[in-house]
Order: structure tokens, then C-alpha cells, then sequence
């Protein structure tokens, strides 16, 4: 078992850093650890943690601006949000029952990984709301990007290129972020549909009517399907909208009214329908939603997949046994949809041995190996986790 680093404070983590890079020392960079399962497992003699780095350090409600320490739990923030009616609109997973910790995620992890749930489709990713950042490079230097203001131009954008890194880059210390007011009410609309075909079309006539839709996805059932369009703003608002997309979607199906949907949509951005069964492996998907019936059907037919579609059918969860053949048989489904996969939980053996990511193309590939180079020059952070020689 690696080694535990865990600074109580950004000083520490800097001496912690310049400490691997005289010894030439891999570190394996976390939070709470809670994403350990993730992507390719990291060999590394030390674990650095930055769970000692907690507290909010600037939460100005009126601006809509929030700061914190990279390792601070994420229900920390969300319960200080919703004291003042805010949230973070990307709607950031709980992944705890997917990887099955009892740890919560810490917002540098949700960050890092970029993770957002349903209401992307509207509201964008945890990158699009990210405002500043402080992090440490692989040379021991504090770095700051950003600001604490909504509209910020100076200096490089390296707020977006840290967030999906995967702690590969450098090690993060604070964050701050775009707050937005919470909806006071909320309805779902459900589509009993026949197949996945059809859900998906009742999910893109929602997403395309002028109605707000913030959430679209589709529930797989032994017979047919339900698709779920979830609307959220004022009462008055609310209730007009879902009666005009009601009336617009009863050709498509059996249409129903969900007053109180908040359970129903905590377990979709969580991916509870997968289940919790460490022998399998999970998938995902992003492709065009017009593309995701073809794919379904491939990966039916090639072994026992359990699927939940998200973002009117853009993001696929797969769910199916932890083998290369299976795992052989995503990225080829993926592919012939154009679309790009994420290994998103297996056992190690299998995610040390294949690819945990779609390749990128040869250009993209030599842009990304220069900026690693030049913001972790010693090949210090969370080696392989993204790839074999990254």
C-alpha cells in the first residue's frame, strides 16, 4: 500500500510536491478517493490527498460566487447553496453507490473529473461554471487562473484545461464557481413508450419545444420504456408549461404528471438503474441522441447490457460483465456511432488492461503531451490514469 500525504494546508502541499520531485517520486493525486475506481489505476509509491484542504473561503450570494478548498465535501457546499436557495446547476453526481465508498466526493474531485448530471443539457458542464482556480504545477509553483468575478479576461484559460484532467496536470487547491438560484418548483412529465426508438423522440420533442426542459431521460423496463422531461421554475410557470407539453406529447404515449420528481432525478444523475454489483463494469457514452437505439441494439445483442439513457439520450450508461470481449464490444458500438466512451468502473485487472478512453486524434494527442509537459515536467501526477503513457 502506497504512502499517505495529507498536508493540512497548501504550504504542505507544495513542500509535499518539491519533496517527489527531488526523489522522482509518482504521486497518485485525491480527494476523499471516492472516483479511485475510475478510469486506469495509478501506480504510484504515494498517495497525495488534499482532504486536509477544507472550508469555504469566499460565498457572496448576491454576486452568485462561491469559493472553497479543493477538499472540501461536496455536500458541504451544496447544503451552504440551498441555505441561501442556490445550487450548483451542473448537478454534480453522488458516485458513492456506483463505487461503493462511504467517502463523499470532494469539489476539487467533481472538478477534476468534470462530472455533471441531467441538467447539463441545459445548464452546461462543472467547466462552464468554473470561474478561477488555484493549483499546484509539477514544478512546486502555485499557479492562479481565473478570478472570483463573473466576467473575468485576464490571463490563460486554464480554469477549462484543469477541469476533466483527471489530476494529471496539477494538483488543485481552491476552486471557485458560478452559483445559480435554485427553481422553486418542479414537475416531470413520463412517456410510457414502446422502445428505446420512441422514447428517444419524445425526449427530443420536449428538449426542442420552447418549454425548458432541464432533464430528459429514458428508463429501460422489461416491456417498453418511460421517457422523463423535467421542467423547474416558479409554481405558476411550472404548471402552465407542463400542461401545454403535456398536450404536446400525448400523440407520442400515455403521459403522466410527477408533482414531486426530486428522488426520481437524484437517481438518474446518480445512475442508481446500474445497480451496484462490483463484478460488473460500467460505460459511459456520448454520442448524438439520434444515434443511441442503433448502439443500443449492438450492445443488446452482444452481451447482458443494462442501459439508461440521459441528456434525451446523448449520454448512455452501460452496465454489463467486467470482460475484454464486452469491453471490445462498446468501443466498437461507440465507434461506428462516432461517438466517445469513458470505462467508468471495472475491476483493475481490466482497466489496467485496455483502453479506458476513446483515442484521440494524432493532433489532439501531441497538443495534450506538450501541455503535460509543460505543467507536470516530471511526469509526477496520477500517472496512466488517463492512458498507458500519460
Amino acid at each position: 500500500m502506497s504512502a499517505l500525504l495529507s498536508p493540512a494546508d497548501e504550504s504542505g502541499l507544495i513542500a509535499a510536491v518539491q519533496q517527489a520531485i527531488a526523489a522522482r517520486t509518482p504521486l497518485a493525486i485525491e480527494g476523499h478517493g471516492s472516483k479511485r475506481g475510475l478510469l486506469r489505476p495509478v501506480q504510484a509509491a504515494a498517495t497525495l490527498t488534499t482532504r486536509g484542504l477544507t472550508g469555504i473561503t469566499l460565498y457572496k450570494p448576491t454576486e452568485l460566487v462561491l469559493s472553497a478548498r479543493a477538499g472540501t465535501p461536496l455536500p458541504e457546499i451544496e447544503a451552504a447553496l440551498a441555505e441561501q436557495g442556490q445550487m450548483l446547476a451542473p448537478e454534480p453526481p453522488d458516485t458513492r453507490g456506483l463505487f461503493g465508498v462511504s467517502e463523499a466526493a470532494t469539489i476539487g474531485g467533481i472538478v477534476a473529473t468534470n462530472l455533471s448530471g441531467p441538467r447539463r443539457i441545459t445548464a452546461g458542464s462543472i467547466r462552464d461554471h468554473l470561474l478561477g482556480i488555484r493549483f499546484v504545477n509539477g514544478a512546486g509553483e502555485v499557479v492562479r487562473s481565473g478570478g472570483r468575478v463573473l466576467k473575468n479576461v485576464t490571463g490563460l484559460d486554464l480554469c477549462k484545461l484543469l477541469a476533466g484532467s483527471h489530476g494529471t496536470l496539477g494538483v488543485l487547491t481552491e476552486v471557485t464557481l458560478k452559483v445559480l438560484p435554485a427553481a422553486r418548483a418542479s414537475a416531470t412529465l413520463a412517456v410510457a413508450v414502446p422502445d428505446l426508438a420512441a422514447g428517444v423522440r419524445a425526449l427530443s420533442a420536449g428538449l426542442t419545444s420552447p418549454y425548458g426542459v432541464t432533464g430528459a431521460a429514458l428508463r429501460l423496463q422489461a416491456h417498453g420504456a418511460t421517457a422523463l422531461l423535467r421542467l423547474e421554475d416558479f409554481p405558476d410557470s411550472v404548471t402552465y408549461r407542463a400542461s401545454r407539453l403535456r398536450e404536446d406529447l400525448s400523440p407520442l404515449g400515455q403521459v403522466t404528471l410527477l408533482e414531486d420528481s426530486t428522488a426520481l432525478w437524484r437517481g438518474i444523475r446518480d445512475a442508481e438503474a446500474l445497480g451496484a454489483a462490483d463484478e460488473d463494469a460500467i460505460w459511459r457514452l456520448s454520442l448524438r441522441p439520434s444515434a443511441a437505439p442503433a448502439l443500443a441494439a449492438k450492445l443488446q445483442a452482444a452481451f447482458r447490457a443494462k442501459l439508461l439513457l440521459d441528456w434525451g439520450g446523448g449520454l448512455v450508461w452501460v452496465a454489463g460483465p467486467a470482460t475484454e470481449a464486452a469491453h471490445a464490444a462498446v468501443m466498437q458500438a461507440t465507434s461506428a456511432a462516432r461517438g466517445s466512451f469513458t470505462l467508468f468502473r471495472a475491476p483493475a485487472p481490466l482497466r489496467a488492461a485496455v483502453p479506458v478512453l476513446t483515442e484521440e486524434a494524432p493532433a489532439l494527442a501531441a497538443i495534450g503531451a506538450r501541455v503535460k509537459a509543460a505543467l507536470d515536467p516530471h511526469g509526477l501526477f496520477n500517472p496512466g490514469r488517463m492512458r498507458s503513457s500519460t
